[in-house]
C-alpha cells in the first residue's frame, strides 16, 4: 500500500505540472451538501469567475442520510445538477467511485456515516479530503486518522473559514485569547453537537489559537453556548455558537492590542479548494491531523460540560 500511494502522489504531482492536458480527476461522496455543486463548479465550469484549472470533478456517488431532512431533501437535486450541468458521472458505490478517480472529496453533510465511507476510500489507497465534520464522534475521528495512517493515505479535514482572507488580520503579535462567534444550529442525531455546524467556529478558534487546550466549560441556553477553553500555556479562547443564525466573526487579544475581524468572515470556497488541490498534488495535508484530532476533543469536553451542568472537564 504504501509503494502504491508513493506512486500515485507522484501521479498527482506530474498531473498538476501537465495541466489542464492532464487534469487531476477527482470523486466527490455525499451529494446532499451544497459544497458538492459549488466545488464542482470551481472546477468544471472555466467560465466561473474564480475558476481553478488543473483539476475536475468526474464521478460523485450520492450517500444521503434518510432521517436528516437537510440530507435527504437535497441530495437527488444536488446529484442531477452535477450531472446534468457539469457533466460528472453519478455511480452507484464508492469503490466504483475510486476506481475512476486520482482523489477523493468526502462531503457527506451528515457526520455519522464517515467512517464507513472513509474506510473504503483508504482501502482504495486515494488520498482524501474531509469537509466538515470529519466525524460525529471523537472516536470514529480517531479511527478515520488511525485507518489512514496504518494504510499511509493521506488526509486532511478543514474547515473554508481557516483559509478565508478574513482572519488574517488577526494574526497579531502576542497573541493570548480569541473570542470566536457564528451561527449554532443543532442536529438531534449528532452525538457530539458542535459538530453539526458550531465546529466552523471551533476551526476559527484553534486557526489563531493553535494546539494545547486542557479544559473546557460549557454554558448552554436556548439561543447560545458559551464554551471557553483554558490552555496549558495560560492562555484563554472562547466562542459562541448562536442560534437559529449568525455572522461568523472574532476579536484576538494581546498585551498591546484587540484586533476585530472583518464584518464577515466568510468569504467563499476558493482558497479552500486551492489548499485541496496542492494537498492532493504533494500529499502534505495544510492542517495537522494533531489539530484536527484536538478540536474534536475540545468538542467532546464541551459536549460533557453541557451534560453536567457547565462543569469544567479536561480533554481526553
Amino acid at each position: 500500500m504504501y509503494n502504491a500511494t508513493v506512486k500515485l502522489l507522484l501521479t498527482l504531482a506530474m498531473a498538476t505540472a501537465l495541466a489542464p492536458a492532464a487534469d487531476l480527476r477527482l470523486g466527490i461522496v455525499g451529494t446532499d451538501t451544497s459544497h458538492a455543486t459549488a466545488f464542482t463548479s470551481l472546477l468544471n465550469d472555466p467560465n466561473h469567475k474564480d475558476h481553478l484549472p488543473g483539476a475536475r470533478i468526474v464521478a460523485a456517488y450520492k450517500g444521503g442520510s434518510a432521517d436528516i431532512p437537510e440530507s435527504a431533501n437535497r441530495v437527488e437535486k444536488f446529484a442531477e445538477q452535477m450531472r446534468t450541468k457539469y457533466g460528472v458521472e453519478i455511480v452507484p458505490d464508492i469503490p466504483s467511485l475510486c476506481a475512476k478517480v486520482d482523489a477523493v472529496l468526502l462531503e457527506s453533510v451528515d457526520g455519522r456515516p464517515h467512517l464507513a465511507q472513509a474506510r473504503q476510500i483508504i482501502a482504495a489507497g486515494k488520498p482524501f479530503f474531509v469537509d466538515k465534520p470529519l466525524a460525529s464522534t471523537l472516536a470514529d475521528a480517531r479511527e478515520i486518522a488511525r485507518l489512514a495512517k496504518a494504510a499511509r493515505v493521506p488526509w486532511f479535514s478543514s474547515s473554508a473559514l481557516r483559509f478565508g482572507d478574513g482572519l488574517a488580520s488577526l494574526r497579531i503579535a502576542g497573541l493570548n485569547g480569541v473570542m470566536a462567534w457564528g451561527p449554532g444550529p443543532l442536529e438531534s442525531h449528532h452525538q457530539l453537537d458542535l459538530t453539526w455546524y458550531g465546529i466552523h467556529t471551533v476551526e476559527v478558534l484553534y486557526t489563531l489559537m493553535g494546539r494545547g487546550c486542557e479544559e473546557v466549560a460549557r454554558v448552554s441556553t436556548p439561543d447560545a453556548d458559551i464554551i471557553t477553553g483554558k490552555w496549558k500555556d495560560g492562555r484563554s479562547g472562547t466562542i459562541r455558537v448562536i442560534r437559529p443564525y449568525s455572522k461568523f466573526g472574532a476579536v484576538a487579544f494581546s498585551p498591546k492590542e484587540i484586533v476585530q475581524s472583518p464584518p464577515e468572515l466568510y468569504s467563499g470556497y476558493k482558497n479552500l479548494v486551492k489548499e485541496i488541490l496542492q494537498f492532493f498534488a504533494t500529499g502534505k495535508p495544510p492542517v495537522a491531523e494533531e489539530e484536527t484530532l484536538e478540536m474534536f476533543a475540545f468538542m467532546d469536553a464541551a459536549q460533557r460540560s453541557k451534560d453536567a451542568g457547565g462543569k469544567p472537564m479536561r480533554l481526553e
